[in-house]
């Protein structure tokens, strides 16, 4: 996970399985989820309640199985800018194995969540220097 500049453990609950035992497939995105809240937050300084924004695209690829007794991390990187949109990519691993990547375009909305918004100056700055973009 050397290309990520961002890491965080997912501990895998009880309710996150389905009754064979693996993770539910949707629960990988609440994964992702909070792998992008965590960025946000500890990365930029940027608390989830301040981002107004909506997920445009995501696009998941299963790798392997996910269990109980599974150690989860979750990847993530910033790869593209645009005027309101976020690109990143990511991945999830169990125990140094790929268990899932993916990708999803957030676009920044207005504080009235009705109409795109240009990404703000500051939250820009911070990404770009984080990922040397």
């Amino acid at each position: 996970m050397d290309e990520f500049r961002y890491t965080t453990d997912v501990e895998v609950r009880y309710a996150d399985l389905d009754t064979m035992g693996h993770v539910n497939n949707a629960v990988y995105m609440t994964y992702l989820e909070q792998a992008r809240m965590g960025y946000f937050r500890d990365l930029l300084g940027i608390s989830p309640a301040d981002i107004s924004g909506v997920i445009a695209h995501l696009e998941i690829d299963y790798h392997r199985s996910i269990t109980a007794d599974d150690d989860v991390t979750v990847a993530m990187r910033v790869t593209e800018l645009g005027t309101t949109s976020i690109a990143m990519e990511h991945a999830i691993r169990t125990d140094d194995e790929l268990a899932a990547t993916a990708e999803i375009v957030q676009v920044v909305f207005d504080e009235d969540g009705t109409e795109p918004h240009p990404i703000p100056p500051e939250m820009r700055d911070r990404i770009e220097t984080h990922e040397g973009l």
